[in-house]
């Protein structure tokens, strides 16, 4: 836990919009994770992989995570290995082992179009899978100096256009549930493709 919080503060040093989105992903994610009924070892995955899924931004120059506005080639390509950087980092300790595969695959895509691997579909670990949604979602929601965040609802809207391409359709639509029913104050309706979702 010592270690944990350590680079949790470096990650969160580097870049003031990072502070407390680690948090945020993680918790976001565990609570779809619990309405779908993940059992408890996958669940502690998911809640140390979203912890530490940045964690490779330490090694990304401190311009480029600050950059008020968009990113060039060189800044763009400097931040997609983040993961990498991310999974090596942690590799060789023990207790982050089971960790790695969501700090090196929370950026590939259901579709097969995203980074480092170009991993698609259910190649992708399902912890991983989730922390892309709930991560996609702390991003949009939280303002940056090139943009204000969007609404809640924006977002949502955002995660179930890109459903099936950027996102698992089966988690994209858990994580949309799960949020408009937390804010109804109800509980998370009966979805037929649940047991499906731990592949």
């Amino acid at each position: 836990m010592s270690i944990l919080a350590t680079l949790t503060a470096a990650i969160e040093s580097q870049d003031p919009h990072l502070r407390g989105h680690s948090a945020r992903v993680s918790a976001s994610a565990e609570s779809v994770a619990r309405r779908l009924g993940w059992d408890e070892r996958r669940v502690a995955v998911l809640r140390l992989g979203g912890a530490l899924h940045d964690v490779g931004k330490i090694a990304v120059d401190v311009a480029v995570l600050r950059k008020p506005g968009p990113l060039d080639a060189d800044e763009l390509a400097q931040i997609r290995r983040h993961p990498e950087a991310g999974a090596q980092l942690l590799h060789g300790i023990a207790e982050f082992k089971a960790a790695l595969p969501c700090v090196l695959y929370h950026h590939e895509r259901w579709d097969g179009s995203g980074y480092p691997s170009g991993r698609a579909g259910t190649r992708i670990p399902v912890e991983a899978r989730l922390l892309a949604v709930a991560d996609a979602f702390d991003a949009m929601t939280s303002p940056r100096p090139y943009r204000e965040a969007l609404t809640a609802e924006n977002a949502l809207e955002e995660l179930e256009r890109c459903a099936g391409t950027q996102f698992d359709p089966n988690l994209a639509g858990g994580f949309v549930d799960a949020w408009r029913i937390r804010v109804q104050g109800g509980g998370l309706p009966a979805r037929a493709v649940a047991r499906q979702l731990i592949a």
